[in-house]
């Protein structure tokens, strides 16, 4: 199945009120993986999230992940136990790699735990989690922060950028075989309202149709790189930031929404 539409069942069956926290996760863990085993990843993934989220809709959330050794990531997929959508992103790369990085505003709809699931291309899975506690602005139904008219003008409009060195999240003194090469990091910005369904409109008081970025395939010099899948917990007018090869000279991105809109950006990069 696709992993947007296996994202889009997910919140059919989990749009439910309060399930406690470890049966919110049994239930995506079951639905995402069956039978297979989940390995503590703590060695190999390590998150950035912040004790409590300052802006609830626009959360900063991130990840690194590196293969063990003879490995390669091949699937790293973020989850948000307790939101909406629970499975919040998912970055599949075209070809993989032996460390990957991303960071991505996302909306935090309430206290949640978030699972971060690296998949490496010896069929492993691994696991890390933590916790994220919010300021309980309930995000995914707050009211949206740009005007309509103003969001649909402006929707699928893209830029990236590099902007230095992926950061080292190994706080914890993992991931100390990353050392000085550290790839780039690209961040993306991406106009669109990424409407969660849940919105409703201040003046009619109708609900908002849901309306967010589907997927994201990003190309390095031509070639596949990363196949993104979104969900209504991208935050408006998301950021998403990855590695990237140091080598890479320009970028292609294709960014399709829910209503089948597609924009496409193509840019040369500048080197650091």
């Amino acid at each position: 199945m696709k992993a947007s539409h296996l994202i889009a069942s997910l919140f059919c069956v989990l749009a439910l009120p309060a399930w406690a926290s470890n049966e919110a996760w049994e239930n995506v863990r079951t639905l995402l993986y069956g039978e297979r085993p989940m390995l503590n990843g703590d060695d190999l993934i390590a998150i950035d999230a912040p004790y409590r989220t300052p802006d609830d809709a626009r959360a900063e959330l991130a990840a690194q992940v590196v293969a063990p050794k003879g490995t390669n990531v091949a699937k790293v997929t973020l989850v948000l136990d307790e939101n909406p959508m629970p499975v919040s992103a998912v970055f599949e790369l075209e070809e993989p790699l032996p460390s990957f990085y991303f960071d991505v505003t996302m909306r935090v709809n309430g206290p949640t735990p978030m699972h971060v699931i690296a998949e490496t291309t010896d069929g492993r899975i691994w696991v890390s989690e933590t916790y994220v506690k919010t300021s309980g602005l309930g995000a995914c139904s707050a009211p949206p922060g740009t005007d309509p008219e103003i969001a649909l003008a402006n929707l699928g409009t893209m830029e990236a950028e590099l902007v230095g060195r992926v950061p080292a999240l190994d706080t914890r003194a993992r991931l100390s075989n990353l050392g000085a090469n550290r790839a780039n990091k690209m961040d993306l910005n991406i106009d669109h309202p990424s409407h969660s369904g849940m919105q409703m409109d201040q003046i009619s008081l109708l609900f908002i149709p849901m309306r967010y970025v589907e997927s994201v395939d990003i190309d390095l010099d031509g070639a596949g790189y990363i196949e993104m899948t979104g969900s209504i917990s991208l935050s408006e007018n998301p950021r998403v930031g990855i590695s990237v090869p140091s080598q890479a000279q320009a970028v292609d991105v294709t960014m399709t929404d829910t209503d089948g809109s597609v924009s496409h950006l193509h840019k040369k990069l500048a080197g650091f």
